[in-house]
């Protein structure tokens, strides 16, 4: 489909269009301007006056080719396949060697996540294709579908292709790094980019990929020289004045790392993260004062972002400053009541002030949003313990040795546990069982429960395991 007319006649025939909507009086285009008036409609998303333009372009060219490979486009946007599939056959008849055809068969296949048929349709386009047309876009078609097969092989074959006709299609190019990065292939990606560096050695782009790859290697110097020829062949770069603060955060060079965070804030609108990491390098540097204006900063930029509470919140722990630590806790629950990360931290600023029961409310949050970390298990039930709440513990103990069986730590507890609510069988079995597992753990007896560790049946129990 030819969309080729200069954009002053493009404005023209879109501003004649829709000033006959408006006035209901019917003007006629050619073919082309339909078909420029329908594309513009559908780059911008407005699928209804797309549609009426094809509508009034078909009752005026009914025998336009083009301008029925758009109402077929339309059909599979709004999931009509068995219209776009009949209108395709009608079209196949006309023109059996028309390529658009193949194409929009080729997308209603992908929908149907048929993707296997999807690139053998679209290899018939590519037979069908003129060389100098549209070749690079089936190219990417075609790599597409090899992605959604998990071909990255192919995948990456085809999307090579794209950058032998167009050096700078900067989207095949990621796809390319995305399939290297899929299979771990680390080096096979140097070594790609660096070729592809010598024919266009001032790509900003390839550099970002390369620094990157270099850092998932460890080799952080040649990582850092990658992102500085970024932002040599582009000083307006973000996303490489971020890698390059990263790792020269990893580096521990955490000044020359605030400077390209800095350069960030100045160059875009500030981002939550580049304040986040400042704040972190700042910490880092023991200048309290400056980290916490730049946690503060983190969570006014994006009040959703939990790492920016989590940062603030770890601040004033790390100052005992709980009371603070607590108060910052409880706003960013009050904002995502659902994020397990943050009942954790209330739960432990809450110990530490000696709040049990809003530390084990905490816990138990923690607990039903989906984190079985065993310390939060044993966290619970220590605190349940410190409350009284021994058959609470019990439960809850049983429910952690689903998630960790054969755990010494658990087994103890719930031998001290049994002993505390005198069923002796209970006790003895649990303790000889931890004893087995890690003797080790035998001073949370000790700890959690002084009075069972004078039992004699119990000292008898660890001496025998012991020997």
């Amino acid at each position: 489909m030819e969309f080729g007319l200069p954009e002053d006649n493009n404005n023209i025939s879109l501003k004649k269009f829709e000033s006959m909507l408006k006035t209901n009086n019917v003007l006629f285009f050619d073919s082309n301007e339909f078909e420029n008036i329908i594309h513009h409609y559908l780059e911008i998303g407005k699928i209804a006056l797309a549609k009426k333009a094809i509508k009034l372009g078909l009752d005026q060219h009914p025998t336009s080719i083009n301008l029925k490979l758009f109402q077929t486009e339309i059909f599979v946007l709004e999931n009509k396949f068995d219209d776009a599939n009949k209108a395709l056959e009608a079209l196949h008849i006309l023109e059996p060697e028309n390529e658009e055809v193949y194409i929009q068969k080729a997308n209603i296949l992908s929908k149907q996540d048929d993707h296997e048929k999807a690139v053998n349709t679209l290899l018939i386009a590519l037979d069908l294709a003129p060389d100098d047309e549209g070749i690079g876009d089936l190219y990417a078609l075609i790599g597409m579908e090899y992605l959604f097969l998990d071909q990255f092989e192919n995948a990456k074959t085809y999307f090579k292709k794209c950058l032998d006709i167009d050096l700078e299609d900067y989207s095949a190019l990621y796809n390319i790094i995305y399939c290297y990065d899929f299979l771990d292939e680390n080096e096979d990606a140097i070594t790609f980019l660096n070729t592809y560096l010598d024919k266009n050695p001032y790509c900003e782009v390839a550099w970002h990929q390369l620094g990157r790859q270099y850092v998932t290697l460890k080799e952080l110097d040649k990582a850092l020289a990658a992102f500085e020829f970024a932002i040599i062949s582009d000083d307006s770069f973000v996303g490489a004045y971020l890698e390059k603060g990263k790792v020269l955060e990893k580096k521990k060079q955490y000044h020359e790392a605030i400077e390209n965070y800095k350069i960030t804030l100045a160059l875009d609108e500030p981002t939550s993260f580049a304040l986040l990491r400042i704040g972190h390098c700042y910490d880092k540097l023991e200048k309290y004062d400056l980290a916490v204006q730049y946690y503060y900063k983190t969570v006014h930029e994006d009040p959703l972002l939990d790492k920016g509470w989590i940062a603030i919140t770890k601040f004033y722990n790390k100052q005992k400053n709980y009371q603070k630590a607590l108060f910052y806790i409880n706003k960013a629950i009050n904002i995502d009541g659902e994020n397990s990360v943050y009942w954790k931290l209330y739960a432990q600023i809450n110990w530490r002030l000696n709040f049990l029961e809003e530390a084990e409310r905490g816990y138990k949050n923690t607990l039903d949003l989906g984190n079985y970390e065993l310390q939060t298990w044993l966290s619970r039930a220590d605190i349940l313990i410190a409350l009284g709440e021994y058959e609470s513990a019990i439960l809850n103990l049983i429910q952690a040795a689903e998630f960790h069986p054969e755990t010494a730590e658990i087994e103890f507890r719930l031998a001290g546990l049994n002993f505390t609510l005198h069923e002796h069988s209970k006790g003895h079995y649990h303790l000889k069982n931890a004893m087995l597992l890690n003797h080790e753990f035998e001073y949370i007896i000790e700890e959690l429960f002084p009075k069972v560790m004078q039992k004699p049946t119990v000292r008898q129990i660890i001496l025998k395991a012991k020997k």
